[in-house]
């Protein structure tokens, strides 16, 4: 996963699904471009209590001396997550959350072709993350998180070797600690999502710019015959 998401416009389902007040996080605004850095929607457990905030995307771990990590952490690879420097406290403190959205893009490496990536059902997606709180000189406080990424399943390998871990309804519990928990228990949930139930299709090379933030760059292009896959 390269860096960017496309954030939901309707919520209605979400807020059903979730059982969460999307108005905490106030004025949401969709988007079909966010890039690291912004801020997104993000459901964490408080007092056993689902919780919707709005984070930034890129990890500051509470021990860093410079908040510009987050640059270089805004993905976390499922394979030693509980071992490397960046995530391991946030892991160890259980401060796993969801990410919310409605799919992301990836560049295949052949030809820096980007695909938008979704659920068949175009429903939204919940990423598993891990969050940190880091707190500046000055006393101002950041929340911030990374999406974890795990190895691609055969469908999306023709486009990229990772993709974001989707955790279904049914692990949202287990990962926002509602429900107790081992760490091998935690880490099995960070697989691929089932191929059957995931589209992707070439997109406008538009997306490469961040600037750009449109429904237009969700539609189908045909450039260079690019492959796609609809269920």
């Amino acid at each position: 996963m390269r860096g960017r998401a496309k954030l939901p416009e309707d919520v209605s389902d979400l807020k059903l699904d979730l059982k969460i007040d999307w108005d905490e996080i106030g004025d949401y605004k969709p988007s079909w471009n966010a890039a690291p850095m912004a801020q997104l929607p993000v459901v964490v457990s408080r007092n056993g209590e689902r919780t919707l905030t709005a984070m930034r995307w890129g990890l500051v771990p509470s021990w860093a001396h410079d908040v510009k990590i987050g640059y270089s952490t805004f993905n976390a690879r499922a394979e030693g997550i509980d071992r490397r420097a960046a995530f391991r406290t946030a892991w160890r403190a259980g401060r796993r959350c969801l990410v919310v959205a409605d799919g992301y893009y990836e560049w295949r490496d052949t030809d820096r072709q980007p695909f938008a990536v979704a659920l068949g059902d175009r429903r939204p997606m919940t990423f598993a993350g891990l969050w940190d709180l880091w707190r500046a000189p000055d006393g101002s406080a950041l929340q911030s998180f990374a999406i974890i990424t795990t190895a691609a399943h055969d469908l999306l390998k023709t486009v990229h070797c990772r993709m974001p871990v989707l955790l279904s309804q049914d692990s949202w519990a287990c990962w926002l600690g509602k429900t107790a928990a081992s760490a091998a228990a935690l880490k099995a949930l960070l697989r691929p999502y089932p191929s059957e139930r995931m589209a992707f299709w070439p997109v406008d090379r538009r997306v490469g710019n961040i600037r750009n933030d449109d429904s237009d760059l969700l539609r189908h292009s045909d450039r260079n015959n690019a492959a796609s896959y609809e269920p």
